[in-house]
């Protein structure tokens, strides 16, 4: 099972004999306490997934972590049991159950979080953003208005029970309970009573208004000069999540396209990807603050589309990181929401629109998070006709998966991508987790590659551009080293001595600004040019002596 924002693997050692590090592992629990509880397996290696088979657990050793995590902790509720696995090897179920109204800390004052599979320290600036979370998370499982099950709107309580147990997401186990059960399980109800998130589900339209805060949305068209031309309001709190997600779907501006030649066929490009509009209004609805007033706004102009959502992304995750961070915020209502299939996953899925936006040519989405509002743009027009024709025609041959279609869709728009921006643009550590994005585009010779380590650089292989009849721009990206180097001594012949800067104007923007620095740092090394400043003042001139020689 892999690590995530509720599950982690740990060694025995870390709780027994001299490797034992008890505050390492208060640490632990205060990451998942302060964000959606979780499990900690002790006796389970990371690269295992199950103990050794002939392990057996000390009891004393379950009641020392009992004992022992409460007096390091604040905050903090666990339970530890010996547990035995398939193998017959015993192993350390901790659960950490989650601060649902207090700040988890550990006795000495430090406080941490749990951000998918990492423990990240709570920066002073963020504990109002903690707080206003955790009021997010308790809000789901609230009983405020004490709505009785038996007022509610039967028929919307049935429609989405019955979505529930036709769902292939949801297992046998969940649908063969009885109705009170589902509702139970999917905290809908508490008791005889509706949580927010059953009145958000399935209450009367005065219930659901008088909540705080139910989602309503805007959706206004622009034309090219910036004036309203069309208008739609979602306002009257009648309908449910699913409910307004199908009345945006349902809006006719998105049958808008365009046909690109592919060959002898034609192939329509949707201005706007319907899976694409489906995946960011039900993050909107699944992510938003529902502790704070606020429209969801959907602003439509000729040349862009942008979603307005109230509220700040949820702690750990960053416009630069989205694509691969996956943390709920209301994780209750985004489990109903994936059950029924309403979005991707259960986190952002923001990968899927990445996939689309990139598959069908057009760039990818430009997310913004300001003081109240997260804004996410979707560009409408296509970078180049020719990289959807070979975004086509790869995947027909190749079957890509999704990630590989991010990465490919990225080279093939910038033409050559160094791993340093390539890593930039999908947000992972080192150049050792490309190869779970990049996969059998290197393997099958769709990618190729140059350089080592930092100044690896990728680019579409010639021969498939030329099998697709790739009608690119030319442009000096893969230039040569040799040509590059000739060129730089061209341009300091007549310009010299100048910064790189000017350098790099001159000879082409379009060269990465590195491979310029690498190759200048080459020419000083073999004396070819000197140097003389320091950092942003350094100046280049050729060195005629060494030429001559």
């Amino acid at each position: 099972m892999e690590e995530n924002s509720h599950f982690d693997k740990k060694s025995l050692k870390k709780v027994e004999g001299p490797t034992a590090d008890w505050n390492e592992l208060a640490k632990e629990c205060v990451c998942f306490a302060n964000g959606v509880g979780g499990e900690l397996l002790i006796g389970i290696e990371d690269d295992q997934e199950l103990p050794e088979a002939t392990q057996i657990i000390k009891p004393a050793t379950v009641d020392k972590i009992n004992k022992t995590i409460p007096q390091l902790t604040l905050n903090v509720g666990i339970v530890a049991t010996i547990e035995t696995a398939p193998n017959g090897g015993e192993y350390i179920n901790l659960k950490v159950f989650r601060s649902s109204q207090t700040i988890a800390c550990t006795s000495s004052g430090k406080y941490y979080i749990r951000i998918s599979d990492e423990c990240r320290p709570i920066l002073p600036e963020d504990m109002t953003r903690v707080a206003a979370d955790k009021q997010a998370f308790v809000w789901e499982e609230k009983v405020v208005r004490k709505v009785k099950l038996e007022d509610a709107n039967y028929q919307k309580r049935d429609a989405l029970l019955s979505d529930i147990i036709n769902s292939e997401r949801v297992s046998d186990f969940v649908k063969e309970m009885s109705r009170e059960e589902l509702l139970e399980h999917y905290l809908l109800t508490s008791n005889e009573y509706l949580t927010n998130l059953g009145v958000l589900w399935f209450g009367n339209r005065k219930d659901r208004a008088l909540m705080h805060y139910a989602p309503t949305i805007q959706f206004i068209k622009y034309d090219e000069r910036g004036d309203k031309i069309n208008k739609r309001i979602w306002d009257d709190f009648t309908k449910n999540p699913k409910e307004l997600l199908n009345e945006v779907i349902a809006l006719p501006d998105w049958k808008e396209s365009v046909e690109i030649s592919d060959g002898i066929f034609r192939k329509t490009i949707p201005n706007y990807d319907i899976e694409v509009i489906r995946e960011i209004i039900a993050n909107a609805l699944v992510h938003r603050v529902y502790t704070m007033r606020g429209d969801i706004f959907i602003n439509l102009y000729h040349d862009r589309l942008e979603v307005h959502s109230p509220g700040r992304l949820p702690l750990g995750v960053t416009p630069a990181n989205i694509i691969s961070k996956s943390v709920q915020r209301n994780q209750h209502l985004s489990k109903i929401f994936h059950d029924l299939k309403l979005m991707e996953k259960e986190g952002s899925g923001y990968d899927k629109v990445f996939e689309i936006q990139l598959f069908n040519g057009k760039p990818e989405p430009v997310v913004e998070e300001l003081d109240d509002r997260v804004i996410v743009t979707l560009k409408k027009q296509i970078i180049s006709k020719e990289v959807v024709r070979l975004m086509s025609n790869v995947n027909d041959t190749f079957n890509l998966n999704q990630k590989e279609i991010i990465a490919l869709g990225l080279i093939a728009q910038s033409g050559v991508l160094s791993s340093i921006s390539l890593t930039s643009k999908l947000c992972i550590r080192n150049n050792d987790s490309l190869k779970y994005w990049m996969g059998n585009l290197l393997k099958n010779e769709i990618v190729l590659s140059k350089g080592k380590t930092k100044a690896t650089e990728y680019h579409i292989n010639p021969e498939l551009l030329r099998n697709v009849d790739f009608k690119g721009k030319t442009d000096l990206k893969k230039i040569e080293p040799h040509r590059l180097e000739h060129l730089i001594l061209e341009d300091l012949k007549t310009y010299a001595p100048c910064s790189i800067g000017d350098i790099h104007q001159r000879i082409g923007l379009e060269i990465n600004r590195r491979k310029v620095k690498r190759m200048l740092d080459e020419m000083v090394l073999k004396g070819v040019v000197s140097s003389e400043g320091e950092k942003r003042g350094t100046k280049y001139f050729i060195d005629q002596n060494a030429i001559n020689n």
